[in-house]
């Protein structure tokens, strides 16, 4: 994972990229728990003050159990197959971390716009949704085409928050 200098920093980046309509609306959140072994956290994406989705550290837990039950099924299969293979199973379920979470904005931050809305993460594909940098023709191409209406109920809300707003 990129390293990056702090929270703050990182927070102010995303939120500056927030489209006007939403600017004072979401606000980004995470946390970690230094006192507990291996620092874990939790991060939410929040509109106005409630979380819209939060991703946990316990999220991790449930991800190494899917892998180790699956490496008890197929024992030839590398570590990438399998989270290839359990990843439809976690983007219904929105089964991510703070650290996915963490990933994907550091990520995002350093990828086109129009890149981030092709992503397979649905997390770069949320926080490129909400950004300044997508036009009007760009969401009417969106709302048109009703690809958005696939995705997981986590990931759709914020396409149809978007969407509502133009």
């Amino acid at each position: 994972m990129e390293h990056y200098k702090s929270w703050t920093g990182l927070n102010k980046q995303l939120s500056k990229t927030l489209c006007n309509e939403l600017t004072d609306r979401i606000t980004y959140f995470l946390t970690r728990y230094h006192d507990v072994h291996n620092s874990y956290g939790r991060a939410a994406i929040r509109l106005d003050g409630k979380e819209l989705v939060c991703f946990s550290w316990v999220e991790m837990y449930h991800q190494e159990f899917d892998i180790s039950a699956l490496h008890k099924e197929e024992r030839e299969s590398s570590y990438e197959e399998m989270i290839a293979r359990m990843k439809p199973k976690w983007d219904a379920d929105c089964t991510y971390c703070e650290m996915d979470f963490l990933d994907a904005a550091l990520q995002f931050r350093n990828i086109p716009v129009q890149t981030a809305l092709e992503s397979e993460n649905y997390i770069i594909k949320i926080l490129a949704i909400m950004d300044r940098r997508i036009g009007k023709r760009t969401l009417l191409r969106i709302a048109d085409a009703k690809e958005y209406e696939k995705y997981p109920a986590w990931v759709r809300q914020f396409y149809e928050l978007r969407l509502l707003k133009q």
